[in-house]
């Protein structure tokens, strides 16, 4: 039988593609470049009219040599593996318990991710509001349990928790949706072979549903990971930074840098770094979830 070939489809496919192909790398790499290339200037917002000043690695060693650096990449790994980690598993949890489908739930599903559509100021806003010592909801219900005020954003050590709660109610949400969505995708005939075989649920979960949905998981994990390391407006109108530096992440480090002290080139060494980590944790990620799908 004679194979038909339709002369130069397959490169036009290419051609096709090649304007969006050039455009993202456009818009990732060039911004990219100059931001690496600024890292190695001294350029001040307020002397932009003057050329910036070659100064070589000084930026990365003033960096690392900073205690405000060091600490806000201590504080971005423990904000981003702490709600990372509590989303998956509430996500997950939920998911399973509301895979199945019963009246209201479509209405339930479109109510439960309208956090995911609020503003990450509106986000900010609203909890720190919700944290205020003194009129703020959640002392107000702690006072009827007979429990005292909690200085949720002003105690260092409730700061950095109470920024991680706000996040995990905003995106929880969404790491339900996906992993809803791979549970609806485990074949019906599966399970049912393994009732048949006499599998109870914690069998069925952990040896058919868990494994089917590894890879949702991780690439759901890698996501967020990416997302959280890049979290900046809701801690700012949260907390800015505070009380000190307990919950200054990298975002908001790079922030105060470029528009504080007005040291762009040193702002852009700090950018640097922080694609790096991400970059780092985000092959971490991957090389775990390619190894999953292979055992």
């Amino acid at each position: 039988m004679r194979k038909s070939v339709i002369p130069g489809r397959k490169h036009s496919a290419y051609l096709f593609l090649a304007p969006a192909t050039i455009i993202l790398l456009t818009v990732l790499l060039v911004p990219i470049f100059n931001s690496l290339r600024l890292s190695f200037f001294e350029w001040s917002l307020r002397g932009m009219s003057k050329p910036a000043t070659f100064i070589g690695l000084r930026n990365y060693k003033e960096l690392f040599v900073s205690e405000n650096f060091l600490s806000s990449v201590k504080v971005t790994i423990t904000f981003s593996l702490s709600v990372v980690s509590i989303e998956l598993l509430l996500g997950t949890i939920f998911a399973l318990l509301l895979e199945g489908d019963f009246k209201g739930m479509r209405i339930f599903r479109t109510l439960y991710v309208l956090p995911i559509m609020v503003a990450p100021v509106v986000v900010g806003i609203m909890w720190r509001f919700m944290y205020h010592p003194t009129y703020g909801k959640i002392n107000f219900f702690l006072s009827k349990l007979g429990i005292d005020p909690v200085g949720w954003l002003s105690n260092p050590d409730m700061a950095l928790i109470s920024v991680i709660i706000a996040d995990v109610w905003q995106w929880f949400p969404f790491v339900f949706l996906l992993v809803l969505a791979g549970l609806q995708g485990v074949p019906k005939d599966i399970m049912e072979a393994s009732k048949v075989d006499g599998a109870n649920y914690s069998q069925s979960l952990r040896h058919i549903k868990l494994p089917y949905i590894a890879s949702v998981l991780g690439l759901t994990a890698i996501l967020r990971m990416i997302d959280s390391f890049r979290s900046l407006v809701v801690i700012y109108n949260m907390t800015g930074g505070g009380p000190g530096v307990r919950t200054e992440v990298l975002s908001l480090h790079m922030y105060k840098t470029a528009f504080t002290s007005q040291r762009l080139g040193l702002a852009s060494a700090v950018s640097v770094l922080l694609l790096l980590i991400i970059v780092l944790f985000a092959i971490v990620l991957i090389v775990n979830s390619l190894k999953k799908e292979v055992k």
